[in-house]
């Protein structure tokens, strides 16, 4: 497999792993929760560090995620006493954690290198060169550890497609109808926290925020429909993907930056194109409406479908 073959799958299965998970996000207001994990991974790295001397990728990215899924159950826990919004909830967990691992990295591993850029910040540049030899073959290490939480995401979707929509859009009906909403909540976030962790060594912290955030809200200003968004979100992840790397390569730039800015400019074009809320869409309507009363409030029903 081509140097080239390998980056480009690597971001399009982080693409679609995150395009799945990336629109509850969205919806939910909790956009911010991938920051939040690259954070509080923190004290995992150095726990693992102190208990078996080691910053191997796999024990990192395990105790990465045991403290990813301790954040994202102590925002969901905190979220639901109803005394704080989700926003402040993940501003008041993650800062906790990061400070617990900053003190652990002073006080047992002051005369290591062990933070989070050298530890599972990742960078996808790197991606031919960490391998796994699988049935004889030598494969990029990130490409079955991507496909594997993809699966597991498209798992997670299939059996649980109805309660996620239902909890994300009416929580009350939900529980109403026997449907717990804290616990569907809490599936979702572990599996965002596991598909950020995964992702982190092999791609960045930067890159995975960009697929969870960037595609899912271009999906939200061009679709209607929960199905049609996810669709949408994975394709717009595939086109950064894709396009990134091919303007990186023609500007000898950076990877991961290149992706991050054809995603912004998909959203870009979203935002002032969109039927329904493009800000020129809106415009054209406005003038029209001015200039022909009828024809606006056609113009304003075709947008709205």
């Amino acid at each position: 497999m081509s140097d080239d073959l390998a980056i480009m799958l690597t971001a399009g299965l982080l693409a679609t792993s995150c395009g799945l998970l990336g629109p509850f996000l969205v919806l939910r207001r909790q956009v911010l929760l991938s920051d939040a994990v690259a954070h509080a991974v923190l004290p995992g790295i150095v726990l693992v560090f102190v208990l078996f001397g080691s910053r191997a990728p796999l024990a990192v990215i395990v105790g990465a995620g045991l403290f990813a899924v301790i954040c994202v159950i102590g925002i969901e826990m905190l979220r639901n006493t109803g005394l704080v919004h989700a926003d402040a909830a993940i501003a008041l967990v993650f800062p906790a954690l990061f400070a617990i691992g900053v003190i652990g990295v002073t006080r047992f591993a002051s005369g290591v290198h062990l933070d989070l850029d050298s530890t599972i910040y990742g960078e996808i540049a790197f991606t031919p060169f960490r391998t796994w030899e699988i049935f004889g073959v030598e494969v990029a290490r990130s490409l079955p550890l991507l496909a594997g939480v993809t699966l597991a995401n498209l798992l997670l979707l299939t059996l649980l497609w109805k309660e996620l929509k239902v909890s994300t859009f009416d929580p009350t009906f939900s529980a109403v109808n026997g449907i717990s909403p804290k616990l569907v909540s809490r599936l979702l976030l572990i599996a965002v926290a596991v598909t950020a962790v995964t992702a982190f060594e092999s791609v960045g912290a930067i890159l995975v925020v960009t697929m969870l955030i960037v595609p899912a809200v271009t999906a939200y200003l061009l679709t209607a429909r929960l199905l049609s968004m996810v669709i949408v979100t994975a394709a717009v992840g595939w086109i950064s993907a894709v396009g990134g790397y091919g303007s990186a390569v023609a500007l000898d730039a950076s990877i991961a930056g290149a992706m991050g800015l054809v995603a912004t400019v998909c959203f870009a074009f979203a935002l002032l194109l969109s039927p329904k809320y493009g800000v020129l869409t809106r415009a054209v309507l406005r003038a029209r409406r001015r200039s022909d009363p009828a024809a606006g409030l056609r113009g304003e029903q075709v947008a709205g479908g």
